[in-house]
Order: C-alpha cells, then sequence, then structure tokens
C-alpha cells in the first residue's frame, strides 16, 4: 500500500503549479480532477493535446495518476443533465490513456436535483435502483470501448448507500470492468451499535476482490457526524489497515477530505501507522 492524494486538495492557477504542490507534499500518487488543468471535471469536448500534456506533467514530476474523477449524477431527476453527464463522461474517457490513467471513479447519484452529494428518499426506490442500471450499462459499454475500469465507491447520499448495494450491482452489472472505491468512513452509520470493524469486514469480504483504491478521511460524532482529516477524528486506522491487508488490497490510500494545510499531519500520521503496520505484519 502506498499514499497518495486527490490533486484537487491544491488549489493552483495552473496544472504545473498544482502537480508542484503534490511534488512539494511528497506525495507521488494522485487523485487526478480534470478542474486541476483548467477544464471542468467532466469535458466539454475531447482534447487529446491537454490529455497528453497533463500526462507529460506528471511523468515529468514522477507522479503516478491512480485515477481520474468522473463523478456526475448518474440517477438525475432531469433527464436532459443525466445525458450531458454521459455524454461528457464519454469525453474523459475518451482522454483517459492518453493521460496516463485507466481508472475513472464514479458516483452512483441520488435524486437531489442540485447536489450529488446529499441524500433523498427517493435513492432507495426500485425506480432509482432501475435508473442506476442503465446509466452504469451505459457507462461501462463505454468503458469497454476505451479500456477502462470503472470504480464506484458506496456512499450513504447516493443510490449505492452501503457494501451490500456495492456487491448487488456488481453482481447485476457483471462486468469485469466495474471496480470500487472503499472509504471506510463513509461506511459508519453512528445510529446503528455495530462496530466499525465489523462493517469494514463485512465490506471488505463482500467486495474485497473489487477494490483497487482505497479513501482515507476519517469521521467526528463530537457534534453530530462530520467528516475530518485523517487521523484527527474516531476511525480506527489500525483496524482498517490490517483489514485492508488481510484482503490483500494492493492499490494506493488516496487522502481528501482536507484542507492543504492538514496535509502533512495526516500525511504523516499515516505513514507512520503504515510502516508500523508493515514492521509487525
Amino acid at each position: 500500500m502506498r499514499l497518495g492524494i486527490f490533486s484537487k486538495t491544491y488549489d493552483r492557477p495552473t496544472l504545473d503549479g498544482n502537480l508542484d504542490a503534490v511534488m512539494a507534499s511528497g506525495l507521488d500518487i494522485i487523485q487526478f480532477n480534470l478542474s486541476c488543468a483548467g477544464l471542468p471535471s467532466l469535458p466539454d469536448a475531447v482534447d487529446m493535446g491537454m490529455a497528453v500534456h497533463i500526462r507529460e506533467a506528471c511523468e515529468k514530476r514522477h507522479l503516478h495518476m491512480a485515477a481520474v474523477s468522473g463523478t456526475f449524477n448518474m440517477i438525475h431527476p432531469d433527464r436532459q443533465k443525466l445525458r450531458n453527464g454521459v455524454r461528457r463522461f464519454r469525453h474523459l474517457a475518451a482522454m483517459c490513456h492518453a493521460m496516463g490513467t485507466s481508472v475513472i471513479t464514479l458516483c452512483t447519484g441520488t435524486r437531489d436535483p442540485v447536489n450529488m452529494w446529499r441524500t433523498h428518499p427517493d435513492n432507495d426506490t426500485p425506480e432509482a435502483w432501475n435508473d442506476l442500471l442503465l446509466t452504469m450499462r451505459e457507462v461501462v459499454n463505454i468503458a469497454e470501448e476505451f479500456q477502462l475500469d470503472l470504480a464506484i465507491e458506496p456512499e450513504r447520499a447516493n443510490v449505492v448507500s452501503d457494501a451490500v448495494k456495492g456487491r448487488q450491482l456488481l453482481d447485476t452489472i457483471a462486468s469485469a470492468r466495474l471496480k470500487v472505491v472503499l472509504d471506510a468512513a463513509n461506511l459508519f452509520r453512528p445510529e446503528e451499535e455495530k462496530p466499525l470493524a465489523d462493517v469494514l469486514e463485512q465490506a471488505l469480504s463482500l467486495l474485497g476482490e473489487q477494490v483497487i483504491i482505497a479513501h482515507v478521511k476519517d469521521y467526528s460524532t463530537a457534534d453530530g457526524l462530520k467528516y475530518v482529516a485523517a487521523g484527527t477524528g474516531d476511525l480506527d486506522y489500525g483496524a482498517y489497515l490490517r483489514l485492508l491487508q488481510d484482503y490483500h488490497f494492493k492499490g494506493p490510500l488516496i487522502l481528501h477530505g482536507l484542507s492543504e494545510n492538514e496535509v502533512p499531519k495526516s500525511a504523516h500520521y499515516l505513514r507512520t501507522r503504515m510502516a508500523a503496520f508493515q514492521r509487525n505484519g
């Protein structure tokens, strides 16, 4: 396991400035976002020149692009906005190999028309699930065309809100192109008494073979549930790292959900935990 970061953590006016900031942090793996190169996260058109420029800028700095963010609301209630999301997703897919990555990360969407990270009561309806299947089959076909993997992330505000639904989606779509991003903090439910370590073990028993990226942020329940920088909350990273190793996870740990100023402390915390774990493991 190696540590990386969302490139979007660093707000810089240029691609070079963004990647230089990543490099200065001592991290060499990124989950990239096209906004760091001055484009929309899902581009309006295919720009192969920019894709090559991004790859060369990463290669110059010895940065590995583990994935690029391609999230859009896959069950948006506005049909036109949904179609626009799929169209622009295809543009991103066409650019991926030239950028130096073969993985696009996705969310599974919400019926909320404004914020794709906000839950909605209709997310649990059969209609929402069926709409997700239609969109997912479409983007999986795009992934097949461009020889890419798609990594979905169970997220409590989306249709795939937990590992059980994640497994259901994987089994229903039945494509080797469909993978998983696991974020332990996303699986914590303050209303449930089940220890997070047990929740994580269940998640990895269901999804472990398809998990290719692990996200690392933290959560705190001091003032109601909120997400905080890794190492500053309540998440048991000893259990998280142990379970990832037990299930033979070989991918990157990607820091996110933190400010630029919080990166050094969180990176040091995780490196220390990882080093201790490797010594004892």
